[in-house]
């Protein structure tokens, strides 16, 4: 891993609709310990649409990061995502649904991809952000912690299990984002957190 990332402070929203954020997130060193709502030093403030057991890490490909940093001209530091794991050497966006990972002593399960919203916008100070995100199509993951411990930025992250439906993030990314065949593929694979199902249940047409 590249680094493993906590929230530095509670910081105003700067899309104004929430008066505080937690996206500031930024690397510690040493073994952290995790659990299954998440890092040790972490935290989600708007608990409504983030965090929980089935979204209590966030993984985002640092080969995602440097193509960012090249489209857009500047440097981004790690955890600017707001992730916790800044990853290298590994297909977050091909990672199947329901597929494991060992770091150190913990496993984490992939449960869905990141959806962008205004509080990522105002973090990021980029105009249309939302949309240019969401047009690149690398979401990094959202991950449930099946197995607590511990883990440190020079562990490396092993797949130890990966479902043979094949459905990625990048798939599910796509059909909670307007592709409607994507959906009704999604809807169909049985590892899906029940937040996810949930909200893909909502999204199928009747």
């Amino acid at each position: 891993m590249l680094s493993v990332n906590v929230v530095h402070a509670l910081i105003p929203d700067r899309s104004g609709h929430l008066d505080r954020t937690a996206i500031d997130k930024r690397p510690v060193s040493g073994r952290v310990q995790v659990s299954a709502l998440g890092l040790d030093g972490d935290s989600q403030y708007d608990t409504k649409h983030h965090g929980g057991t089935d979204a209590a890490v966030y993984a985002y490909a640092g080969e995602d990061v440097a193509w960012w940093e090249e489209t857009l001209g500047r440097s981004i530091a790690p955890g600017q995502f707001g992730e916790n794991l800044t990853t290298e050497g590994l297909d977050v966006t091909g990672a199947v649904l329901g597929e494991r990972w060992r770091v150190g002593t913990v496993e984490l399960r992939v449960s869905g991809p990141r959806i962008p919203c205004a509080t990522f916008q105002g973090w990021m100070g980029e105009r249309r952000w939302v949309k240019r995100f969401t047009q690149r199509g690398a979401p990094g993951a959202y991950l449930q912690v099946p197995v607590e411990g511990e883990l440190a930025v020079d562990d490396r992250i092993e797949v130890v299990h990966r479902p043979g439906h094949g459905v990625t993030v990048g798939d599910m990314f796509r059909a909670l984002t307007g592709d409607k065949d994507q959906l009704v593929r999604v809807a169909r694979v049985p590892d899906l957190s029940e937040k996810a199902r949930d909200v893909v249940r909502r999204l199928l047409p009747p």
